[in-house]
């Protein structure tokens, strides 16, 4: 009874932070809130607004439209919320709405670009079948597309959503092989521009070898386009973003085949480049499994595989992370040994392979194998968190790194940005409200510092942080890195790229400006090490098993 008086009187912001409180409570709370979601808007769809009422008048409600559409695809109904999207497309030639750099609407549909691009790899990863409803649906958001494009060019305006164009004519291709029916890729930059490192940027940059890889010790991490939730940006600013990034000398990006449409765009960006700036480009991605393969795992099925990652970057990859679900089907080591004969049979389309997200156990275990089967280890990193605050990897992993020549790839190592000067000296935030402004990763990396210790505690570290930051003429990120590239199993810290928003290439650079001496690492070492590295392992784990 009390609830139901508590739910009604409750602000919505307080409501919607109680819902976020809820929901992280685990699986079985999120799957009840998901299906209660889903359930309500199937028996109340949406309505579909005209065209003037979307754009036009004194109060438009293409906001209130958009949020409507992304509660279908986040709550599994991707290929329902493909007519509300298409809806959306055709309202704006019919309306003659238009738009200038930068204002509201203009932010608004590029935002909206990246719930198509959302709902699409949502549909993707959904497993449709090749049903004559779902080819009419994305021939209808082809059309949709390309009719807005047409209209954008005829009235001079810009055109957000290239982006989306990519993803759902690459939907589009794997759903329906046979008749692919692709408007044709397009890039906002000049066929074969030329954007070449800075010379004195490059200078400065450190470079560590991964198997026949020469590549920066910081890598451009482009998980934030996994989710609109880090916010979302046009191709045009997108591309321009990366360009600026391979001018300052950081030409390597990680990325995944489940971050969005991360792989179209960076493939997209390394086509439009001379050919002596490719070849210096590193493409790094992953071939993630998450649930059991349900076909044999033969060489032809592993090498699919791989010509659909060479296929969405255009081109090769340069190295090739592989993550397994559950250690206890051993077809992973399988699929190890034929991607490892694959860069030797077909080193255009993969040249090193790599894991993500293993333990030391059965990183050494593939290692073993390895050598049985081909006569050699053939991995040459694995991608881990690893940071002041999660030091899991010195407890068994670097002994194995040590042991068979693999480097780490490290993310997580800003500790979502917790570790900036931006949070010395202030109160812990709220994970759930709204006015905190949270991303996602910095609601995990906030559990994560909990594990670790105390706000207090953490406060201590930055005070800590800075004092040496101050010492280098740096900043506490700087610092943070710096101490993670210092220890010498670590081949690249992997750095969070919001594309088109944010930039801190500049900032970025200063982590090679400097080193930390005995002094330094020993005040790090005495507040954030000793038994709260073994305190870690026992609460979370061996490096990943928060991820299985």
């Amino acid at each position: 009874m009390m609830d139901d008086v508590l739910i009604s009187q409750l602000p919505p912001a307080m409501l919607r932070s109680s819902l976020r409180a809820l929901v992280s409570q685990g699986s079985a709370m999120q799957r009840v809130f998901v299906e209660h979601v889903r359930r309500r808007l199937m028996e109340a769809p949406p309505n579909l607004p005209s065209s003037s009422e979307l754009f036009l008048g004194k109060s438009p409600i293409y906001s209130q439209f958009l949020a409507s559409t992304r509660c279908m695809f986040s709550s599994k109904m991707a290929q329902e919320s493909l007519p509300y999207l298409i809806h959306l497309l055709k309202a704006i030639p019919e309306s003659g709405v238009q738009w200038r750099p930068n204002d509201s609407l203009e932010l608004a549909l590029e935002q909206a670009c990246g719930d198509i691009v959302q709902a699409v790899q949502a549909l993707k990863e959904s497993r449709p079948k090749s049903t004559d409803e779902l080819k009419a649906l994305l021939q209808g958001l082809q059309t949709s597309l390309e009719n807005c494009e047409t209209y954008c060019t005829s009235k001079r305006i810009s055109y957000p959503f290239g982006r989306a164009r990519l993803q759902v004519d690459d939907v589009y291709s794997l759903t329906f092989p046979e008749n692919p029916n692709l408007q044709g890729r397009n890039s906002p930059l000049p066929s074969k521009f030329e954007v070449l490192p800075d010379p004195n940027a490059a200078k400065v940059i450190e470079y560590v070898n991964l198997g026949n890889l020469r590549v920066p010790r910081l890598f451009n991490g482009l998980w934030q386009m996994s989710s609109p939730a880090w916010g979302s940006a046009s191709s045009y600013k997108q591309d321009k973003a990366l360009t600026q990034l391979v001018r300052k000398g950081f030409i390597a990006a990680d990325m995944a085949d489940h971050y969005g449409d991360a792989e179209l765009v960076y493939g997209g960006f390394r086509q439009c480049l001379l050919p002596e700036v490719t070849e210096t480009i590193v493409a790094a991605t992953k071939w993630c499994v998450f649930r059991p393969v349900e076909v044999p795992i033969t060489h032809d099925f592993v090498l699919a595989a791989v010509q659909e990652r060479a296929r969405r970057l255009s081109g090769r990859v340069e190295l090739l992370q592989f993550h397994w679900y559950d250690y206890t089907a051993k077809e992973y080591l399988q699929i190890l040994v034929e991607l490892v004969k694959i860069t030797k049979s077909h080193p255009h389309l993969v040249l090193n392979i790599g894991l993500c997200n293993f333990d030391a156990e059965h990183t050494e275990e593939a290692c073993k194998h390895l050598l049985k089967e081909t006569g050699e280890v053939g991995i040459v990193s694995n991608q881990v968190q690893f940071s002041l605050i999660d030091t899991r990897p010195m407890v068994k992993m670097t002994a194995v790194c040590q042991k068979y020549g693999i480097k780490l790839l490290t993310y997580g190592s800003f500790c979502g940005g917790f570790l900036s000067d931006k949070w010395l000296g202030r109160n812990a935030p709220d994970i759930y409200s709204e006015a905190e402004q949270l991303t996602p990763s910095q609601r995990k990396y906030f559990d994560m510092i909990l594990n670790w210790g105390t706000w207090p505690e953490f406060q201590n570290l930055l005070r800590s942080l800075k004092s040496i930051a101050d010492k280098h003429q740096v900043e506490i990120s700087n610092v943070a890195a710096r101490w993670v590239l210092d220890n010498p199993e670590v081949g690249s810290v992997i750095v969070g790229t919001r594309l088109g928003v944010s930039n801190n290439s500049e900032s970025n650079l200063k982590v090679f400006s400097f080193k930390l001496d005995e002094t330094d690492n020993r005040q790090l070492e005495l507040i954030a090490l000793g038994a709260r590295t073994e305190t870690m392992y026992e609460k979370l784990g061996d490096c990943g098993h928060e991820y299985r």
